[in-house]
């Protein structure tokens, strides 16, 4: 099957690495070094707190309330601090953009930590779908979110390549039949995608 569509997840792939920035958020917060990303991974509060941010079930306060207080710091702007130091990664955003001026059909599928937080200007420019998990009640890495965006590019899943810097959002979309491709650096996906895709990016 010829692939004709790039997914892409957003956090991490078009950003900076978003655990380097939960981490000099703890530096910044006096909190230890990888406090945010233990959490996440080990405590079952944090992450119910985390799966309902991103379904869409939990709004931004109360997660910043209830999270902060996990963490014994202020509550206001606490996504913001979090997320604050993974900036856009201008190299992917480009190889994106290339890729949807060179006829293939791209696509994002991300985990949102509130849906109002998207350059929406931004997406509108660089994608023929956007599937956001607060947005349609289901997240990463459920196979129905990648599902639905294939759907929004109007490829098949096949058709498709998805790219993620987390090995475990790849799986259920590789069960899928997408091509995946797990992002660890820009000049290496932006290889990888210019072979996959067969486009000069």
């Amino acid at each position: 099957m010829t692939l004709r569509g790039l997914l892409v997840d957003f956090g991490g792939v078009l950003t900076g690495n978003v655990f380097a920035s939960f981490d000099t958020f703890c530096a910044d917060e006096g909190l230890a070094a990888g406090t945010v990303t233990r959490l996440f991974r080990t405590d079952g509060a944090a992450q119910g707190l985390l799966a309902a941010l991103e379904d869409g079930s939990m709004s931004d306060v109360d997660f910043e309330e209830r999270f902060a207080a996990l963490l014994g710091v202020a509550a206001p702007g606490l996504i913001d601090r979090l997320l604050g130091h993974a900036g856009e990664d201008a190299e992917m955003l480009a190889a994106v953009r290339g890729a949807r001026g060179q006829g293939i059909r791209t696509g994002l599928i991300s985990n949102s930590w509130g849906v109002d937080r998207y350059d929406r200007p931004l997406l509108d420019e660089l994608f023929d779908g956007v599937v956001i998990s607060g947005a349609v009640g289901v997240r990463k890495p459920a196979p129905e979110i990648y599902a639905l965006g294939a759907t929004s590019v109007g490829l098949a899943p096949d058709e498709c390549v998805y790219v993620d810097d987390l090995p475990g959002n790849l799986k259920p979309a590789r069960a899928l039949g997408m091509t995946t491709l797990h992002h660890r650096s820009t000049p290496e996906t932006v290889a990888s995608l210019r072979d996959l895709l067969s486009i000069d990016l």
